[in-house]
């Protein structure tokens, strides 16, 4: 009798204490009413029979789901999204007691449908399949911060982690993207061209000054001179020659070497 009176007072015990995570805090419900106070992480002691524990985080909690959002043009988008919230812990009570346990499906992802089709409304369906992505979810998320913050609810990122876009829409958006990469790639090859085109001018300008400049050099004088230079050089030449000459410019004949 003894063992069995001691078993039931372990399951009591074991039943009037609980244990709150590093990320939670509790409040305790006594007939039904919330205790405006609030309980922090560790263990606390509680009436089974008349009390209960109810925990909510206060951490950073990650809300997946799949959406269909509407689009400028009148198209249905499929996304898939996350949003990212965490709770006031001060305002855990009064959320507790004014929208119950069931706050993420009674409040936050009603509130995202409605902010995330208001948005998504005013653009086009490309621009959520392209670099405006971004500005579609910060207006999501701000249209939300307005509508749960004072309700205490802190709405720190939306997530558009997936567009799924019309398959027509789709390929046309490729087709646009493929004829874009080939208009710059040619452009790139006309401006090599044009480079090219360009050097090659340059070169021809200066082989042209180079030759202007040489015949502007070559004066009757100077061919003289130089015409005098090589009779000079021939005639201290030891093999023997044939040298035929107007005067001006000599025209040699070798003839073969005595041995």
């Amino acid at each position: 009798m003894k063992k069995i009176s001691q078993i039931i007072l372990i399951a009591i015990l074991s039943t009037s204490c609980a244990v709150i995570r590093q990320g939670e805090v509790g409040v305790k419900s006594k007939f039904g009413r919330l205790n405006p106070d609030i309980l922090e992480a560790g263990m606390t002691g509680f009436n089974p029979f008349t009390t209960r524990i109810i925990k909510v985080p206060i951490r950073t909690v990650n809300q997946e789901m799949d959406l269909s959002l509407p689009s400028k043009e009148g198209l249905t988008i499929e996304s898939e999204i996350s949003i990212l919230y965490s709770i006031e812990k001060n305002k855990v009570p009064f959320i507790l007691e004014d929208v119950g346990q069931n706050y993420e499906r009674v409040l936050i992802m009603n509130v995202f449908r409605s902010a995330a089709a208001d948005i998504t409304s005013q653009y086009m369906a490309k621009d959520m399949h392209s670099g405006m992505r971004t500005e579609i979810e910060n207006q999501i998320q701000e249209r939300m911060h307005e509508s749960l913050r004072d309700r205490g609810f802190i709405v720190e990122r939306v997530l558009m982690k997936s567009i799924q876009l019309p398959e027509e829409l789709s390929r046309a958006i490729e087709r646009k993207l493929q004829a874009e990469q080939e208009a710059q790639q040619m452009e790139f090859i006309l401006e090599r061209e044009r480079k090219e085109a360009e050097r090659r001018r340059i070169e021809a300008e200066g082989t042209r000054a180079a030759q202007i400049i040489l015949a502007e050099g070559l004066v009757r004088e100077i061919i003289e001179l130089r015409s005098i230079e090589a009779f000079r050089e021939l005639a201290n030449s030891p093999n023997t020659k044939i040298i035929i000459t107007d005067g001006k410019a000599p025209f040699l004949i070798n003839t073969p070497q005595e041995k």
